[in-house]
C-alpha cells in the first residue's frame, strides 16, 4: 500500500495545524464571551444546529469503522450501523423540549438528573459522561494516528501532541463557542472530502464484478440481524452520554429549530458515513482485501486511497487532520462544561477546570497511541449507556415519579452485573464474563455472547432497578407501620420549576437552585 513521503507529509501536516492554530485563535479571541464559555443555550438556528450536530456525530472514527463493519458484515450491516447513528438526532429533537421545560437553566442532561433524582445520581450520571467523553477522546486520538501511520510514512505521536496543543490553546481562549464556529469549518471539510474522493475512486479504481456475488456482502446474515438490535440499543442509549450532543440541543434558538436541525443532521450524517463505509466492499470487489479481513477490514478506504493520485491522498491528510482537530475541541469543550457543572457545580474557576482537562489529555494520549479496535472501544461505553439510561430516563414520566437515585444507580450497576452473570454462565469462566464486560472478544465473533450482553444490560438494569424499588417499599412500608405515618413511595410527585424541584421533606441549596433530594 502506497503513502505520502516523510517530507510531503510533514510539508502538508505542520502548516495545516499552525493555520488552524492561528485562525481559530484569532475567531476565538474576536468572538469570546464569557456567556457562552461554557455553553450557547438558545442561540442557534436550524441550519447551523444541523452542521454542529453533525460535527458532533463525526470524527476519524468513522473512516475505519464504518468500512470494516461493511468489510465483514456487508450491506446490511452497514446500513444497520449508518441508520442506528443518524436516527439518534430525533431522540434529541424528542427529549430536548421536555428537559428544557422541566430544567431550563441547565444545558446537560445530569442538570436535570440533579434535579429530578438529586446530587448522588447526579455525580454518578457526571462519572458516567465523563467517561464516555474520554473513551471518545481515546478513540478520537487512536484514529487520528492510524490514519497517519497508514497515509504517510510519519510517526504519529508528534502530531498527536501538536493538535493536542493546538485544540486546548484556542479553546482555552473562546470557550465552547468556538467549538460551534469550527464545526461548520469541518462540515465543509467532510462535503469536499466526499466529492472529491468519490470522483476520484470512480475513475481510478476498478470493480471485478465477478466477485460481488460470490463475496456475499449484499446478502443478509445472523450477524447483520444480531446487529439490529446490538447497534440500535448501543448507539441510542449511548448519545444521551455525549454531553456535547446536550450542549447543541440546548443551544437550539426554539423547539422549531431544534427538530429542523437533528432532521437534516440525521440525513447528513447516513448518507456520509454510507458512503464512506461503502469501501469496505469496495476493496473486497476491487481485489485488495478478502472478506472479513483480519488484518485490513479497519484499512479499508486507506487501501483505496493508496490506489489514487498523490494529491488525494494529500487532501486526505488535510481533511484527516482539520476533521481530528474540530472533533476533539468538540469533545474537549464537552469534557469542560461537564467537569465544571456536574463535579464542581460551576464553583470552581474555569482555568482550574481546563487544567484538569489538560491532565487527562495525558492519559487519553497514550491510551489512544496503544489502542488496537476502534469500534470496541465505542461498545464499551455501549454497553454501560444500554445499562444505565433505561432506568434513568423513566424518571421523565410523572408515572414513574416514585423512581429516586436508588434505583437509577442501583439498576446501572445491575445491568453491568447481569452481565458478568451471563459471559459467567454462557462461557462457563468467571474470567470471560469479566471480558465481556469490555467486549474483549470484540462484536463480530461467531457467537451470541455480545449480542446476549446487550440484551442482558438494559433489561437487567429494569430488573434490578424494579427489585431495589420494591427492597426500598418494602422497609418504608414496615417503618411507616411502626411510625404510624402515611406509607407515601408511591404518592409522592416531583414538581419542577426553574429554581425548585421537589421529591422529600429535606432540601438543600446550590447557587441555581434549590433541590430536595429522596432519602429514603
Amino acid at each position: 500500500m502506497g503513502s505520502l513521503s516523510f517530507t510531503a507529509a510533514n510539508a502538508i501536516i505542520w502548516p495545516t495545524y499552525v493555520i488552524l492554530l492561528v485562525t481559530a485563535s484569532i475567531v476565538a479571541y474576536w468572538k469570546r464571551d464569557a456567556k457562552t464559555f461554557l455553553s450557547a443555550n438558545g442561540t442557534q438556528k436550524g441550519l447551523p444546529l444541523a452542521f454542529n450536530f453533525v460535527a458532533s456525530g463525526l470524527g476519524c472514527g468513522v473512516l475505519t469503522a464504518y468500512p470494516q463493519i461493511a468489510n465483514i458484515d456487508g450491506l446490511q450491516g452497514l446500513l444497520v450501523y449508518a441508520l442506528a447513528g443518524g436516527l439518534p438526532m430525533f431522540l434529541f429533537a424528542f427529549f430536548g423540549p421536555l428537559l428544557k421545560k422541566k430544567t431550563p437553566h441547565g444545558f446537560v442532561l445530569t442538570e436535570w438528573v440533579f434535579d429530578r433524582y438529586g446530587r448522588a445520581c447526579g455525580l454518578y450520571l457526571g462519572a458516567c459522561t465523563i467517561l464516555t467523553v474520554y473513551l471518545f477522546m481515546v478513540s478520537e486520538v487512536a484514529s487520528l494516528k492510524y490514519a497517519i501511520e497508514t497515509l504517510t510514512t510519519m510517526k504519529a505521536l508528534p502530531v498527536i501532541i501538536i493538535e493536542c496543543v493546538v485544540t486546548t490553546i484556542y479553546t482555552t481562549i473562546g470557550g465552547f463557542h468556538i467549538s460551534f464556529i469550527t464545526d461548520s469549518l469541518q462540515v465543509s471539510i467532510v462535503f469536499l472530502l466526499l466529492i472529491i474522493v468519490a470522483c476520484a475512486m470512480g475513475s481510478y479504481i476498478d470493480i471485478d464484478k465477478s466477485k460481488i456475488g460470490p463475496s456475499g456482502l449484499l446478502k443478509a446474515n445472523k450477524l447483520g440481524w444480531q446487529l439490529i438490535y446490538i447497534l440500535v440499543v448501543a448507539i441510542f442509549t449511548n448519545d444521551f452520554f455525549m454531553s456535547g450532543f446536550w450542549l447543541r440541543t440546548f443551544a437550539a434558538r426554539t423547539n422549531k429549530d431544534l427538530i429542523i436541525g437533528c432532521s437534516i443532521a440525521a440525513f447528513i450524517l447516513v448518507v456520509f458515513v454510507t458512503v464512506v463505509g461503502v469501501t469496505g466492499f469496495i476493496a473486497v470487489w476491487a481485489g485488495f482485501v478478502e472478506v472479513a479481513d483480519e488484518e485490513n477490514s479497519a484499512a479499508c478506504f486507506f487501501i483505496l486511497l493508496a490506489q489514487l493520485p498523490s494529491w488525494v491522498m494529500g487532501f486526505t491528510l488535510v481533511f484527516v487532520a482539520v476533521l481530528s482537530t474540530c472533533t476533539l475541541d468538540s469533545l474537549q469543550s464537552a469534557l469542560v462544561s461537564t467537569i465544571s457543572n456536574d463535579v464542581f457545580r460551576n464553583k470552581l474557576p474555569i482555568m482550574y477546570v481546563r487544567g484538569i482537562v489538560v491532565l487527562i489529555m495525558v492519559p487519553v494520549v497514550v491510551v489512544g497511541l496503544i489502542a488496537e479496535d476502534v469500534l470496541t472501544i465505542y461498545l464499551i461505553v455501549d454497553l454501560l449507556s444500554s445499562s444505565v439510561v433505561p432506568i434513568l430516563m423513566l424518571g421523565l414520566s410523572s408515572k414513574f415519579d416514585f423512581l429516586t437515585a436508588w434505583e437509577v444507580i442501583g439498576g446501572g450497576l445491575g445491568g453491568l452485573f447481569g452481565v458478568w452473570i451471563f459471559g459467567t454462565v454462557y462461557y462457563d469462566s468467571p474470567k470471560e464474563g469479566g471480558k465481556l464486560l469490555l467486549i474483549w472478544n470484540g462484536l463480530y465473533i461467531n457467537d451470541w455472547s455480545a449480542f446476549g450482553a446487550f440484551v442482558v444490560a438494559p433489561f437487567g438494569g429494569l430488573l434490578a432497578g424494579f427489585l431495589i424499588l420494591a427492597l426500598r417499599s418494602a422497609i418504608r412500608y414496615i417503618y411507616c407501620r411502626r411510625k404510624g405515618i402515611e406509607f407515601d413511595v408511591f404518592t409522592k410527585k416531583v414538581v419542577y420549576d426553574d429554581r425548585l424541584v421537589e421529591t422529600d421533606s429535606v432540601s438543600k441549596k446550590s447557587n441555581t437552585r434549590e433541590t430536595v433530594e429522596e432519602i429514603s
